[in-house]
């Protein structure tokens, strides 16, 4: 099977809040990083509003919601509030994560198989709403079938531990996390489900996952906004989006 059209890109601009947030104010703005992103060639906006409001705020939802001409993906834990927000605001997407207080970033894939029946119920209004579910997940044969049964149009694989092994030179771990995702990819497409992935990837270890012809999306975020500090968000953007056309061609 050959690469099939163009990848979408999208940029969670999760980021930009958390520097925000640690000295407070408004600056650096999220939107105007959303802006920005747009221009450089994203092709959707990915941001998390988290139960502890950590980095994205309600208020910054409300705005990209006003003025994104990009599809905005509205990552949210599978709780009441979080779906009565997706709910009020009908995204292009919503993706369902863990979240747990404790942890620095997302670890690892929602657990779907464990809780079918409470995700099941959860998502069904967010689809009859016309939002586009997507679960995030880990490559495995287990959850990817539990995710297409409760209804989700969408996976996201979970590349975390693929990046952390190649950062860490583990490099035969690493080939063994990139023939897991390769393969659960091509089950999850033969199901039916759109694939897509994310967390972790840099301008090292994007390739190899954008060349997989199921692939039809990947959000990107810490690394983007660490590599503007260096050459600025448009410049991190627009070598992200070289380097996945460069895959696809």
């Amino acid at each position: 099977m050959q690469p099939s059209g163009k990848l979408r890109l999208g940029v969670n601009i999760d980021h930009v809040a958390t520097v925000r947030n640690a000295r407070g104010g408004n600056v650096p703005d999220p939107l105007r990083a959303a802006r920005i992103a747009e221009e450089a060639g994203a092709d959707g906006i990915t941001a998390h509003l988290r139960e502890d409001r950590r980095h994205i705020s309600d208020a910054d939802i409300d705005g990209l919601m006003e003025m994104l001409t990009v599809p905005l993906n509205f990552e949210m834990a599978a709780t009441q509030e979080m779906q009565a927000i997706a709910l009020r605001h009908k995204p292009h997407a919503v993706c369902i994560v863990p979240e747990k207080r404790e942890e620095r970033t997302t670890e690892g894939g929602l657990e779907v198989a464990r809780e079918e029946n409470r995700l099941a119920h959860f998502i069904a209004p967010l689809r009859e709403a016309g939002c586009r579910v997507s679960i995030f997940i880990a490559a495995d044969k287990r959850q990817i079938e539990a995710a297409h049964r409760i209804g989700a149009q969408v996976i996201e694989i979970h590349t975390g531990a693929y990046c952390d092994a190649h950062a860490e030179g583990r490099f035969d771990d690493r080939d063994r996390e990139l023939a897991a995702i390769t393969e659960m990819a091509a089950f999850a497409h033969d199901l039916g489900l759109e694939v897509h992935a994310g967390h972790g990837l840099t301008y090292d270890t994007v390739k190899p996952v954008a060349a997989l012809p199921q692939m039809m999306e990947l959000n990107i975020g810490h690394f983007l906004i660490g590599e503007a500090i260096f050459r600025g968000l448009d410049g991190s953007i627009r070598e992200m989006r070289r380097l996945m056309d460069e895959a696809r061609a």
